[in-house]
């Protein structure tokens, strides 16, 4: 059988103005070139406690258990959830977008006793409603969604972990869309158990995901704990409830592979935990305050510079995210020839949409690398020229315009370099 003859891989040098993945930081990028070594290496054992540490400062938390799950951010979620719920457990979701039927689906499969909280997509649950839900039906766990992409908004989160621990519940929160772009104060709000990804506001690629586990949700998981026969030492606590329905997404086990213990679990992916690390490092520098603050100056350079070409802005102005924004396609417009344009003419990615908003909607992001200046302003001048190629007319100019006098608006004079 002949081997086609591909060549080497070289894509084009797309503008990915999307929901994520958005383009890699070129330091993340340089990191991850860096030579493998050895699991227990202790200048890897070192890069590891590292990371952890860095991470720390990232989640906003001081919680001992937070390190990476090697997979993409979905290896996350599921691991979070696969060691929070037991089969038969009752879950309370609140669902308002993709990803919030995305955690019914993992639940489903570990055999939860699943209530939920649903919204129409787009909304926000309040600490009213969210507190009626866990009076009603009692949940041990309850798990959300801060920002969903698939709706563009950003459900609040501030007195989420007050809440759930005044009623004894666990909290989980999915943070792959806003780590690293909006706040994500996980000791500030009390939350127990948070996960994300790298290939949105931190600037990564896909492939690891971040956690940070609370105190009391690290006793729930451990009290689960499997001892695997001939790895764990004679000493080793073999008492558990249900055990984890998963050996990957074990999280007894991986946590105690990033203990001072190295209790062997996995090798972990060396090359992605350099991006990971670097990933930290590099919002680190910039500051977190400063990096809230591009995002969200972006953010409202996008929407203004949308609203001035003469688009609706979809959702609440209140609760929409910094990083991603929903725009309504105007009526006669075919929206996929539009992103065809866009793409094949200027190399620049807008998204789609999923659900109820498929082929109704363009979702277009502001995440990491990506939120600069130059980029918003970009993508808006190649927006105004697709869809005055499609014939809908638009003020000349005044998208470029709009945005960058929200930029300069939003963003203090001192952050104006327009780095990231």
């Amino acid at each position: 059988m002949t081997v086609p003859a591909f060549g080497e891989i070289d894509p084009p040098q797309r503008l990915l103005m999307g929901p994520g993945p958005v383009n890699v930081h070129p330091r993340v990028l340089r990191a991850m070139s860096a030579d493998m070594l050895g699991q227990f290496d202790p200048e890897m054992t070192t890069y590891m406690n590292q990371t952890m540490a860095l991470y720390r400062q990232v989640f906003m938390t001081e919680n001992r258990w937070t390190f990476l799950i090697d997979g993409t951010a979905r290896a996350g979620i599921e691991a979070a959830l696969v060691s929070l719920i037991e089969p038969g457990m009752r879950v309370l979701l609140i669902r308002a977008g993709r990803f919030g039927l995305l955690l019914s689906e993992i639940a489903e499969r570990i055999g939860a006793d699943i209530r939920t909280l649903d919204l129409e997509w787009g909304e926000v649950a309040t600490p009213e409603a969210i507190e009626a839900a866990i009076r009603e039906h009692q949940p041990r766990v309850l798990a959300c969604i801060h920002g969903d992409t698939s709706t563009t908004m950003a459900q609040p989160l501030e007195d989420l972990g007050t809440l759930c621990r005044r009623h004894d519940v666990l909290s989980y929160v999915d943070a792959t869309a806003t780590l690293g772009g909006m706040a994500v104060d996980v000791d500030g709000w009390g939350l127990d158990v948070v996960t994300a990804g790298l290939q949105k506001c931190m600037g990564g690629p896909p492939g690891s995901s971040p956690i940070t586990i609370s105190e009391r949700a690290a006793e729930h998981i451990f009290a689960r704990r499997h001892v695997e026969k001939g790895i764990r030492g004679a000493d080793a606590d073999d008492g558990y409830g249900a055990r984890i329905g998963s050996n990957y997404f074990d999280l007894a086990m991986v946590m105690e592979y990033w203990s001072e213990r190295r209790l062997n679990h996995h090798t972990e992916a060396t090359t992605m935990l350099y991006g990971a690390r670097e990933c930290a490092r590099v919002m680190i520098e910039e500051g977190l305050e400063n990096r809230f603050a591009r995002h969200r100056a972006a953010g409202a350079a996008m929407t203004a510079g949308l609203r001035a070409l003469g688009l609706r802005v979809f959702g609440d102005d209140a609760h929409r995210m910094t990083n991603v924004t929903g725009v309504w396609i105007p009526e006669g417009v075919n929206g996929e020839a539009i992103r065809h344009r866009m793409r094949e003419d200027f190399e620049i990615e807008i998204g789609t949409a999923f659900g109820p908003l498929a082929g109704k909607i363009w979702r277009i992001g502001t995440m990491g690398y990506n939120a600069m200046k130059h980029k918003v302003l970009l993508t808006l001048g190649a927006l105004e020229s697709t869809l005055t190629a499609e014939g809908f007319a638009v003020p000349r100019g005044a998208g470029v315009d709009a945005a960058l006098m929200a930029w300069n608006h939003a963003l203090p004079a001192a952050l104006r370099n327009d780095r990231a």
